[in-house]
């Protein structure tokens, strides 16, 4: 436990810190002629220490200063700098579902989580300033060079914003293919950024983390998006109101939602699905998209299957996209016909999803749109999953 205190201009600012905790107080002060702060003058600034070594007699600092916010800022950045470097070396296991973005009609916007698959990022904390990624498994075509991985871009930007030398040495483990539509660099940033929260003490917030992870999609895709980091991160089901300023909404999650999605065996860049988008739509073609954001809201929290049913349409990226994902319109069909509310393209693609009320549909659903892929020969990979809760978290 470690307590500062300061004073400028009547002001008492109190930084405390326990463990990963840390807490800033500013109230009013009245002090007796017993305490060192008494004896302030003019635009001085005192500081007084009470730590393990100094706990009956604090250490006393005295001299002129530079204001009460510049100097207790300067005195914080020492005491983090003192706090990390009790972390050096200190190694963390995250994981960080895969995610369905866009539901159709929330281009950008909505996202959910999956329970599987994830991406695993085993993450060190060292004094290099710098990130090493040492190891990358599960998927022979990722850079590990720093600059031109997703992974590297979150840390550097974890690092710029700590404002001081750390570094981190990076194990990345891959459980979702890159290109598959299901979030898969969203995954490894946000792994990435909740890890090396995790690590710093838990200095920021989640909403914090999506904008460090933002970065990992700007390097992917061209666009920081949060429609896939941010589900990834918070769990559930998530809506971003806003990119600026950045405002994270989660939504309600009913108990009987469950996802199905099929990943065909090919890729689809998520720079060049996003490319195919028109900059401008008709304003007939927005109003209709807007009523089904807000009807798939609205159904979320009332639990209104039907209603949830009626609002997957997409009128915005499906017309530009269907056509790079084999089978597209026969998975679809074959989904709707299996009793699933609703079903599109997740992402970029080329995975297809389909929301479905209860395992026992879902399970009817997967089995249809297998059978698709199975008719057209085609490789593929099927997941059947529940929302996720949980966004990223530690793990053993």
């Amino acid at each position: 436990m470690w307590v500062l205190a300061f004073l400028s201009s009547g002001r008492l600012i109190i930084w405390s810190g326990q463990g990963r905790g840390l807490i800033r107080l500013s109230l009013p002060a009245r002090i007796s002629a017993e305490h060192p702060f008494f004896y302030l003058e003019g635009n001085d600034n005192i500081v007084s220490i009470l730590s393990g070594r100094y706990s009956e007699r604090p250490l006393v600092i005295k001299r002129a200063g530079a204001g009460a916010d510049i100097t207790a800022a300067g005195i914080f950045a020492e005491i983090l700098s003192i706090v990390t470097t009790d972390t050096m070396g200190k190694k963390i296991m995250v994981k960080a579902p895969a995610t369905v973005s866009n539901l159709n009609c929330g281009f950008d916007v909505l996202g959910l989580a999956l329970q599987e698959p994830y991406d695993i990022i085993e993450l060190e904390m060292t004094t290099t300033g710098n990130v090493e990624i040492a190891e990358i498994t599960g998927c022979d075509t990722l850079s590990p060079d720093p600059g031109q991985n997703v992974v590297g871009a979150v840390l550097n930007e974890v690092i710029r914003m700590s404002g001081n030398s750390i570094g981190y040495r990076v194990v990345l483990r891959k459980g979702i293919n890159p290109g598959s539509g299901i979030g898969s660099s969203g995954a490894s940033s946000a792994a990435a950024a909740f890890a090396a929260n995790e690590l710093s003490g838990g200095r920021f917030s989640l909403t914090q983390l999506v904008r460090f992870a933002m970065e990992g999609e700007r390097l992917a895709s061209g666009s920081a998006h949060a429609d896939n980091v941010a589900p990834a991160l918070f769990g559930g089901i998530t809506l971003v109101r806003s990119y600026d300023p950045l405002d994270i909404v989660q939504l309600n999650v009913p108990g009987e939602l469950y996802c199905v999605v099929i990943h065909p065996g090919v890729e689809v860049k998520t720079s060049v699905a996003r490319g195919l988008l028109d900059s401008q739509l008709p304003l007939t073609t927005a109003v209709r998209q807007w009523g089904n954001v807000g009807g798939l809201v609205a159904g979320l929290y009332r639990e209104d299957y039907e209603l949830i049913g009626r609002s997957l349409e997409d009128l915005v990226a499906e017309p530009k996209r269907a056509g790079l994902i084999p089978c597209f319109s026969q998975m679809k069909k074959s989904a709707m016909d299996g009793g699933a509310l609703g079903a599109g393209i997740s992402g970029s693609g080329p995975s297809v999803f389909a929301l479905c009320r209860g395992e026992e549909t879902a399970a009817t659903v997967l089995q249809n749109m297998s059978e698709v892929m199975r008719s057209a020969k085609m490789e593929f990979d099927a997941y059947l999953s529940p929302v996720s809760i949980a966004g990223a978290q530690v793990c053993q």
